[in-house]
Parts: structure tokens; sequence; C-alpha cells
């Protein structure tokens, strides 16, 4: 299952000048890059591509259709960083305020002076539990009480760059932190106030009603990870190389940031079983279409309104624009990207050719972001998991759609 084929044209429509969006899906299709896909931006408010293609399920060859969504894994952290900035415009929370001020307890072991803005920016140095976790401990009964012990007794590690990816501890920190905050879990403040008013059909905590539209992942197996990881270790400074080099090395911290709670013998893909999709794991959990995240999206890459509803306002947008910190090497990804209010902020090089423009992608591909200055919001997902730090197929339709007249108007 690691090639499979896929005999399907792509789907959907764009609108005159994005076509060249649309060359680029299709070609990914025609080449069995994908297997399924979908893809869906909307400009300055009206929806300008939405596009999809390949199969749901490689096992029955179920197509994928406009309604066919996916575990969208770190994307998760856009949505979260969403809600708090919510929470922030309302005056609900200081982000500059130490976090024991909201979780008091929080202050053991040396995180008393750790603000809010420093834990969402990743620069809290808790990129990993010393409490090693297995998957199942982290949802069902007890596993608040679980995460909230191992979270507590953390001692934050020195992190000489500033800043390393908290790839999982963002999530567990940032829910348990948001629903002290607010007195509601995140996922259900996403639902009523981002995804309903948005139109969006993103979830943290997916209803069984959506089950039949989920598609299956394929993700790479064990030896074709492995391969890719130690080639890549022989290919000079790529990002992978420098990723691979760090987790292998003696004493690496990486292994425990990217493999502490254990997943067991299924990899990614036991991140798609029910009880965690019906779980809001604040780092990892979300489902969406493509059009879902866009629509999602679309108060942020405007002036935070949507159909005539304001969700948060110009003075708290304009903090989301600035980078807020950033690193020329990421502890963790071995790349220079930075974050503002948790959500991620890349090189122009990467998802936009403009610096204020924010979101985040998630392991595999999949891919939520806005650009204010372009008035783009869109969103891709996919079931074929790439090995890369980024995606070059994400890479591809995000350039494409730079490059469109319209966009560049």
């Amino acid at each position: 299952m690691n090639n499979p084929r896929v005999d399907r044209p792509a789907h959907g429509h764009v609108e005159p000048g994005f076509e060249p969006v649309a060359r680029v899906f299709a070609a990914h299709l025609a080449r069995g890059d994908e297997v399924g896909a979908a893809f869906c931006a909307y400009h300055r408010g009206r929806l300008v591509v939405d596009l999809h293609g390949g199969v749901a399920d490689v096992t029955t060859r179920r197509p994928w259709t406009e309604d066919t969504r996916v575990l969208v894994f770190s994307v998760t952290k856009g949505l979260a960083a969403m809600a708090f900035a919510l929470l922030v415009d309302r005056g609900q929370l200081d982000p500059d305020a130490e976090v024991a001020t909201y979780w008091p307890t929080f202050a053991r072991n040396g995180k008393e002076g750790i603000t809010v803005r420093r834990l969402l920016n990743h620069q809290a140095g808790l990129l990993a539990l010393d409490t090693q976790l297995r998957l199942e401990d982290c949802v069902g009964d007890g596993a608040r009480e679980r995460l909230c012990a191992a979270m507590e007794a953390q001692r934050p590690r020195d992190v000489p760059t500033g800043q390393g990816y908290h790839a999982v501890t963002f999530g567990t920190y940032a829910a348990e932190l948001f629903e002290r905050v607010a007195g509601v879990g995140i996922g259900p403040f996403l639902q009523r106030e981002v995804f309903e008013p948005t139109g969006s059909d993103a979830r943290l905590g997916t209803e069984a009603a959506f089950d039949p539209f989920m598609a299956t992942l394929v993700a790479p197996s064990t030896a074709v990870r492995v391969a890719n990881m130690v080639r890549k270790l022989v290919q000079g400074d790529s990002t992978e190389a420098r990723v691979a080099r760090a987790t292998l090395a003696p004493g690496s911290g990486i292994r425990e940031v990217l493999l502490n709670p254990t997943v067991g013998a299924l990899g990614p893909a036991a991140y798609d079983q029910l009880p965690i999709r019906r779980a809001a794991l604040a780092w990892v959990g979300a489902t969406s279409t493509a059009r879902g995240l866009a629509r999602a999206y679309m108060p942020f890459a405007g002036d935070g309104t949507v159909e005539g509803r304001r969700l948060v306002s110009a003075q708290t947008l304009a903090q989301l624009h600035r980078r807020q910190g950033w690193s020329e090497r990421d502890a963790v990804l071995q790349k220079p990207l930075g974050w503002s209010l948790g959500f991620l902020k890349e090189e122009t090089t990467t998802f936009s050719p403009h610096p204020e423009s924010f979101g985040h992608a998630g392991l595999g591909g999949s891919l939520g972001w806005a650009d204010p200055v372009s008035g783009l919001s869109f969103g891709y997902v996919t079931n074929r998991l790439d090995w890369r730090v980024r995606s070059p197929r994400a890479l591809r339709l995000c350039r494409a759609l730079a490059s469109c007249e319209p966009v560049r108007g």
C-alpha cells in the first residue's frame, strides 16, 4: 500500500484566473502523488478554488467527494490558536500574564515565570513530558488527571535556540489552560464560536454523524520511514537531514518530543481511531474537509468578520500579523520558523510570500492558512501522509495560488 495508484480525475471548479491551482492539483493525481485530496481557497470572502479527487479509501475505492474529511494532525494547533485569540480579544486572557495566574498548580518545578505568550509560542522549554504515556492514556476516564499530574511535575528544559516545537505538549497544556480560563472545553468552544459562525465543518471532537465521510489514512510503512531517514542522513543540509541527525544523535531529546505518547504498531494512523477522533486532543485530533479549514480561516484573513458577524477585532488580528517569536533553527523542526499566539509563522518561501500570513501545517501535509495581505484563506487535506517536514504537494499548491493573477493584482 505504499504506492497505490489512483486513476480518477480532479473534480470541482476554479474561478477565472485561478487555473494554475487546478493544473497543479490535477497533475498530483495524474502522477500518483496523491491517493485522495482536496484544496479550497477563498479570496476576499469569495470561493475561488474548490477541488477534490482520488479515493478516500484504497480498499473499497470509495471516491473522494466534496464532503470527504480527514484527520488533519497538527493543523489542529492552528484551530486551537483561534480559540485563544478569541479569549484574548474578549479580555478573558492576558497573554503576558503568567500561566499560573489561571492555573496555580502549573507553577511547580520551575514553571512559575512562564507566561501564556511563551507557552503558546513554543518558548517555554516544555517540549516533552518526562512521564511516559501511551496514546490511550490521553483519552477516556482519568485522562485529564493523568495529563495534569504529568504536566505539573514537568521541569522546563534548556533550549539553546530559545524555541523548540512543542509537538504534543502544546496541545496538552493549551487544552488545560483554555478550560480553566473559559470554563468549557476547547472543542465545544470552537464549534460554537468559530465553526458554526463561519459555516465550517471542521471539528475538534468529531461526532458520529461525520464518520461515513472520513477518509482512511495511507501512511508510509515503518521500513519506508526508516529508509527515508537514513537516506537523508547523507544528503547534505536539508531540513529532513537535520531532523534525522538530531533525532538519531545519542541523548537526543527530540525522540521524546515526537514519540511520547507512544502509539504502537499503527504509527500515525493510531490517531485515526474512533476514541481519539471523539476526544478533543488539541495537538492532533481535529478532522475537516478542505473547505472547512478555508472557511474557519476566513475572518482571520480579512477584517475579523464573516457575513457581517465580527469574530475578532482588528487590534487582535494586528498582533497575529507580527512574528511574536522567531528562530533561525527551531530546536525540534531544525528550520527557520516562528509563532504568534500559537499560530505558525513561516518563511516567505513556504506557504505565502507575506510574513503577515499565519496558520498551521500538519503531519503528512494538511494545511490551514490565512494570508491577510492577499485576502486569502485556504485549506488542503490529504490521506496520503508525506514523511517530510513540509509536503512538496502543499508547497506547489500554495505557490500556484500565490501566482494567480487575481491574487497578484
